[in-house]
């Protein structure tokens, strides 16, 4: 989610799909006709499909979590021109995320599916110059993609000794899009962007959920690396430190819900649906 000078910006693709149970039964012989009739006594409201959940994304039990204790993790060596090297790094700082979030699913009584992790050569056909994709999440398929082209096009005005920061923050970003996912905040705020009455209101919409990523992304960089160093500085100097971005909020406010992920006592920290307009601007 880099813009201004590195004139790119990191765009989630929620593809949310609805899933079917089908169970194939075989024929069973009719029983014996006789005896009484006891349909009557049957409640047909057993039958009735429940209600389903109503999520309040802006009051969700998330909030009340506290923030997962950091995790050790040995993240190798980024050579950012191997494939090799960053699929390694990719898939390692997805098993470090996947034990960092993993006590706030306990929490919450959630035991969702683990995202894979895979890198790609090839760049999305929506993508510009002036606007082009950095890595994805896809839900239906529970998927995190880093898109290498763009992302070794941006890395190079990024300093190597600062890299691998920069990138676990990426990794911390479009994973928090599957935390949203796993407690059902994705799903209502793709509802909402699809009955916005408004493009405003939809943009609103939008940046909220992508200002929470990025403070989940904080969570992330806190829980993975040294809390006493200076990867929150190196990651809102080369990851938001350009310009402003419609979708994804402005620079002060994505520095802003980053540093809020990395300090927050719990999750609350991250509630962007509950802030006020001016800090999703």
């Amino acid at each position: 989610m880099l813009g201004g000078a590195f004139a790119a910006a990191s765009v989630a693709l929620i593809a949310l799909i609805a899933s079917v149970a089908v169970v194939a039964t075989s024929p069973q012989e009719e029983p014996p006709s006789g005896g009484a009739d006891v349909s009557a006594f049957y409640d047909s409201g057993l039958y009735a499909r429940p209600n389903p959940a109503e999520i309040d994304i802006a009051d969700h039990p998330l909030y009340d979590v506290a923030m997962p204790e950091p995790v050790d993790c040995a993240l190798p060596a980024l050579d950012t021109e191997s494939d090799n090297s960053w699929m390694a790094f990719a898939d390692e700082a997805g098993t470090c995320l996947n034990e960092l979030w993993a006590p706030v699913m306990d929490d919450l009584g959630l035991v969702p599916d683990l995202p894979e992790i895979t890198v790609t050569n090839s760049p999305l056909e929506t993508d510009t110059e002036e606007s082009f994709t950095l890595a994805y999440y896809e839900s239906d398929l529970g998927l995190i993609t880093v898109v290498l082209p763009n992302v070794r096009q941006v890395g190079e005005e990024i300093p190597q000794a600062h890299q691998e920061d920069v990138w676990l923050a990426l990794m911390g970003h479009e994973y928090a899009h599957h935390v949203q996912y796993a407690t059902g905040i994705l799903s209502v705020s793709h509802e909402l962007r699809r009955d916005a009455g408004s493009e405003d209101a939809e943009l609103d919409t939008l940046r909220r959920t992508e200002l929470q990523a990025e403070c989940m992304a904080g969570v992330g960089l806190r829980g993975l690396t040294d809390p006493n160093g200076d990867s929150l500085d190196v990651v809102n100097l080369y990851f938001n430190g350009g310009g402003d971005l419609e979708t994804h909020g402005s620079a002060a406010n994505r520095a802003l819900w980053l540093e809020s992920g990395w300090s927050s006592p719990t999750v609350g920290g991250c509630n962007t649906y509950g802030a006020e307009e001016h800090e999703v601007a």
